[in-house]
């Protein structure tokens, strides 16, 4: 995860990574569970819900980031291309979902927490003198 990202954005620039995290990680699960809920969809419907809302959960936590994003985005592609409806909000969707998963998830996530730099201190030297 390192060498996908060379730092882990924190202040302001984190913060708004932590708000589009939440904001479209939000609206994936609340889409996908509607989607479920609704009196038995087609399979070819059920199965990108459920993958959504796991990405989406995986998006909101800011685990796994580069994987949910872009398995949002070529989930939303694979809608535009073959499902009737909102290609929008499809369109929205995976966009964002695709530059998080370029951007990376910033400091307040797991990932940073997991795979982040970490400042290792050193213990100090002993000398000795041989004069």
């Amino acid at each position: 995860m390192r060498r996908l990202y060379s730092t882990f954005a924190g202040g302001w620039p984190g913060t708004g990574l932590l708000l589009i995290r939440l904001v479209v990680g939000s609206a994936l699960v609340v889409r996908a569970s509607l989607r479920l809920w609704s009196h038995l969809p087609p399979m070819n419907e059920t199965v990108p819900a459920v993958l959504l809302m796991g990405a989406g959960i995986l998006l909101i936590v800011g685990l796994w980031t580069p994987i949910a994003g872009t398995s949002i985005a070529l989930i939303e592609i694979w809608k535009m291309v073959t499902v009737t409806g909102d290609k929008w909000v499809w369109l929205l969707l995976g966009t964002v979902g695709a530059a998080v998963a370029m951007l990376g998830p910033g400091l307040f996530s797991i990932d940073a927490r997991l795979f982040g730099w970490r400042r290792i201190e050193a213990p100090p030297r002993k000398t000795t003198s041989n004069l």
